[in-house]
């Protein structure tokens, strides 16, 4: 039933809408046509758009991650993003970050640079956090 239907659509109906088409014999012919008639050139263009790009599209480059440049490499895998957080007494601020991806332009306090270096790679560093405890 479904087959007979498509069968039906691709040998009696879609020559007849083809013939319908406005399709212009030039280039030029192109800049005449009216907007109806461009509404109903609209379908087979889109149809056309769609299969030239699923042609072409096997052979398009594509976007990897750089597994090759991971950081940590074995360090809680697990978690989305590694932080520790150490007490140390005797600093003179409250709180400092330490960069441990290498990135920093500050290094080797931390500015951040893990974020974009985690969104590349699928790496999960993060900087090591040292906290003054508060009495």
């Amino acid at each position: 039933m479904v087959l007979e239907s498509i069968s039906r659509i691709i040998k009696m109906q879609l020559p007849t809408y083809l013939k319908k088409l406005p399709i212009p014999e030039s280039i030029g012919d192109f800049a005449r046509l009216t907007v109806s008639e461009w509404l109903r050139l609209l379908p087979l263009l889109g149809i056309l758009a769609l299969l030239g790009y699923l042609t072409i599209r096997p052979f398009l480059p594509k976007k990897k991650k750089q597994r090759d440049s991971l950081i940590n490499l074995k360090i809680q895998k697990e978690n989305p993003r590694v932080v520790n957080e150490i007490d140390i007494e005797d600093l003179r601020t409250p709180n400092v970050c330490y960069c441990r991806c290498w990135r920093s332009k500050t290094f080797p306090v931390c500015d951040k640079s893990h974020i974009k270096h985690n969104e590349l790679t699928g790496d999960n560093v993060g900087p090591l956090i040292l906290k003054k405890k508060t009495l």
